[in-house]
């Protein structure tokens, strides 16, 4: 219940800061915004209800045969359900946010990328096991304490990187990386 909460408190600030800066941080360039306007797609707003309706249920469906088809392999391969959940699963709903994160890094938006995989993350943490605790109680593995260490490490160190200069270098990234494929050692 507390992470459902911390939840809607995240999502009113969102909104307050929105309210205050409607533009958010974009700049003004006249021959880029021209050009963005042009080269977009004019869509029926009950067409984009729809395709967000679709996408919400092959979503849900392919979310379910994620977890079934994910199951199945960690028995005919004799792996702890852990171990899948935090390789195939894990990568498998990943890959979404990737592909968007990449594409707006492509296309000049870092913000875009960045609020992508930071907003997913709170999202995930606090919302979606918070509404899981709630239909079902969640209970932890003691082997998810080292899981909850590392990715607090994680994300103080990509904090402790974009602090000077608010930009993530490229050895930096390499870095990220590299304590993944450890992580991924460790827990094999």
């Amino acid at each position: 219940m507390i992470q459902v909460v911390l939840f809607g408190v995240y999502l009113a600030c969102l909104f307050a800061q929105a309210r205050k800066n409607p533009k958010g941080n974009e700049k003004e360039d006249g021959k880029e915004n021209k050009k963005e306007a042009a080269n977009k797609q004019v869509r029926n707003v009950w067409q984009l209800i729809l395709l967000c309706i679709l996408g919400l249920v092959m979503t849900v469906a392919g979310s379910s045969l994620a977890v079934d088809a994910a199951s199945e392999i960690a028995v005919k391969l004799g792996m702890s359900q852990r171990l899948i959940g935090l390789t195939i699963v894990a990568l498998g709903t990943s890959l979404p946010e990737l592909v968007t994160s990449v594409t707006a890094a492509k296309k000049g938006k870092p913000d875009i990328a960045i609020g992508n995989i930071v907003g997913s993350n709170i999202f995930n943490i606090l919302f979606v096991v918070g509404i899981s605790a709630l239909i079902h109680p969640v209970t932890f593995a003691e082997d998810f304490r080292f899981d909850s260490i590392v990715s607090g490490a994680a994300a103080l160190l990509l904090i402790l990187f974009c602090v000077k200069d608010n930009k993530l270098k490229r050895w930096q990234g390499i870095l990220l990386l590299a304590g993944y494929g450890l992580y991924f050692l460790a827990i094999l």
